[in-house]
């Protein structure tokens, strides 16, 4: 004979069973290893944020990362350019022995790949379960290479694989791991000029170097759904935005917040890139808008249950440009601060970059450190976060620096090392607060009028004199002697990156 059960009875049972399911779901969280959201930001300056002293930009969703969690005031890319900072935090190699050392475009489209046996954080983060997708811009391989980074760990990748072809925010198409992605936008010549006659004031006539879909909005939303699509699971959500590098290019909503704030000569074209009628306006309404997007990942998380299992990190590939290349202001923006140096420079403006982290009841709020760190030791730091210290390959030159985040003491790093074959070759050493330099290395001009290398090492005290403006070598040989053997034992001669002045040692 049937028998019914009590209505209450059966409600009592459903809702037991829904308390269990969500105790499990909730400890299931809480137990499995932390989401990282990894967002670097595209040539934006130590200053260019909020919370390390930029009075013109607003960056409130950054700045709130700075204030829930810890700024990193001596925290260093992994040099002076894209593609070589890149392939320092993806292998945790200094670029004395990191493959790539320079960029190097190949045609016809992309940059010299990273060889087939290279082993990335996103490969050391898939042995422990995560999903890995990056968004963004890639610049370690062209398609059809080795270096294409659903080859090097990632399960997707989305945005540009070239960076020539980041040069343009509205581009013809956007790469969908292999699958070209068409976009509806016109072909843009780059760089452009005005057009002789076209009043510079009309924006108007401006209007041929915009498009329809502006892609670092379609690459922030493809990265929100591998959130939404990989929430159950731990996750390596890796972002190289391609803001705020050339060309300047914004919608006009979010410029529509800079307009006739300040005094906006137009840039009509000359020096590279592409026009624009308010080109500090633009530059400016780039940063905030890249900010919205990262508060809207931020937000997803928070939604999706997954805010204290996260890790958040904010940087930047590498120091601000130059002044007035294609219409920027790195001066009146005040770019780097106090620091000397720009964009391919391994002075402290070069690569001394803007650095926050974040991961809520972990890393103590609105706390800072100046513990010199660098991109090398993002792999060793992350893994020993994530429970996963013995994974960490025996052959990099990171030191994590987990300790430190977590608000314990940890020793002072023993030394930075950096080498640059280009802009004339340069090289530097970090030890403390001395930073000692070499310029020239690798002469420009042609064979015949090329002036021999320069070996001379600049000292500077950067605890005194932060804008290495007072050389001090021949007060300290001591420091100098150190200084040079160090970059003579951290140089591994390069087939690929030769830097001749000091593979002759």
């Amino acid at each position: 004979m049937f028998h019914c059960r009590p209505l209450h009875v059966t409600a009592f049972v459903s809702a037991l069973l829904a308390t269990l399911v969500g105790q499990i779901s909730t400890h299931a969280a809480e137990t499995r290893p932390p989401n990282i959201v990894f967002v670097i930001a595209d040539d934006l300056g130590y200053a260019e944020l909020g919370c390390f002293g930029q009075k013109k930009i607003r960056t409130p969703n950054i700045d709130k990362w700075a204030a829930e969690g810890m700024r990193l005031t001596q925290h260093y890319s992994g040099n002076a350019v894209c593609a070589p900072s890149r392939c320092v935090l993806m292998t945790g190699k200094h670029p004395g022995h990191a493959f790539i050392r320079d960029n190097r475009s190949i045609q016809p489209e992309g940059q010299f790949p990273i060889p087939d046996d290279t082993v990335t954080l996103a490969e050391l983060l898939k042995r422990h379960g995560y999903a890995t997708g990056g968004f963004g811009k890639w610049g370690l391989g062209g398609p059809g290479t080795a270096g294409v980074p659903f080859q090097q760990g990632f399960d997707r990748f989305f945005g540009y694989n070239c960076q020539g072809k980041a040069h343009n925010f509205y581009p013809l198409y956007l790469w969908d791991n292999d699958r070209k992605v068409p976009l509806d936008n016109p072909e843009i010549t780059i760089p452009s000029k005005l057009p002789e006659g076209a009043d510079p004031n009309d924006p108007a006539n401006y209007k041929p170097y915009a498009g329809k879909q502006f892609s670092a909005d379609l690459i922030f939303e493809q990265a929100q759904k591998f959130v939404r699509d990989n929430k159950d699971k731990p996750f390596l959500l890796y972002v190289p935005t391609t803001i705020p590098h050339l060309a300047i290019q914004v919608p006009e909503d979010s410029l529509k917040e800079y307009l006739g704030k300040w005094e906006d000569p137009p840039y009509v074209g000359g020096r590279g890139y592409l026009p624009h009628y308010a080109p500090r306006a633009a530059y400016a309404a780039m940063v905030t808008r890249m900010d919205r997007e990262v508060g809207k990942i931020a937000d997803l998380v928070r939604e999706l249950g997954l805010d204290e299992n996260t890790i958040f990190v904010f940087t930047s590939d590498n120091g601000p440009l130059y002044d007035k290349l294609a219409g920027t202001d790195a001066e009146f923006f005040d770019a780097a601060g106090p620091l000397r140096g720009r964009k391919g420079s391994l002075y402290e403006g070069g690569f001394r970059e803007p650095t926050v982290v974040r991961w809520k009841g972990k890393i103590a709020a609105g706390t800072s450190s100046d513990r010199v760190t660098g991109f090398e030791d993002w792999i060793p730091t992350l893994l020993e976060l994530i429970g996963a210290t013995s994974s960490t390959p025996k052959d990099i030159d990171g030191i994590s620096f987990a300790p430190t985040l977590l608000g314990k003491t940890q020793e002072p790093r023993p030394f930075l090392y950096r080498e640059f074959p280009s802009y004339g070759g340069q090289q530097c050493v970090r030890i403390g607060d001395w930073k000692g330099v070499r310029q020239n290395l690798n002469p420009r001009g042609n064979a015949k009028n090329r002036p021999a290398p320069n070996m001379h090492i600049e000292l500077y005290n950067l605890r005194d004199d932060i804008g290495e403006s007072k050389d001090v070598s021949s007060e300290h040989p001591e420091i100098v002697a150190r200084i040079e053997k160090l970059m003579r034992e951290q140089h591994v001669p390069s087939e690929v990156f030769p830097l001749p002045a000091l593979d002759k040692q």
